[in-house]
């Protein structure tokens, strides 16, 4: 399986938030563990999965360890990860986002 890269907007926020080396990291958690992998979402492009990797970004606020933990609950269930970022009922939650309150 094709692993899908950062969109832009996502680069945006990882970018807010980590800074080198943890933003290495941080990519690499986002793109080989937060994406088409998870159940459901294999036909997913980099646009369509920034819901949930703005919500294991949002959840992280900037600690990488804090964001294995949101990456590991989408992988047991990233409906569980929208809910607790706040991105669960509303399927355009996200897009307002960003670190710092800082408008998208």
């Amino acid at each position: 399986m094709r692993k899908v890269p950062l969109s832009n907007e996502t680069r945006r926020r990882l970018d807010a938030l980590f800074r080198e080396p943890q933003r290495q990291e941080a990519t690499r958690l986002l793109i080989d563990e937060c994406g088409n992998n998870l159940p459901f979402l294999e036909r997913l492009g980099e646009d369509q999965l920034e819901r949930v990797r703005f919500a294991a970004l949002k959840l992280s606020n900037g600690d990488l360890a804090a964001l294995r933990r949101a990456v590991d609950l989408a992988k047991t269930d990233w409906r569980d990860l929208l809910m607790a970022a706040g991105f669960g009922l509303d399927v355009h939650a996200h897009e307002s986002w960003f670190p710092g309150g800082h408008a998208a």
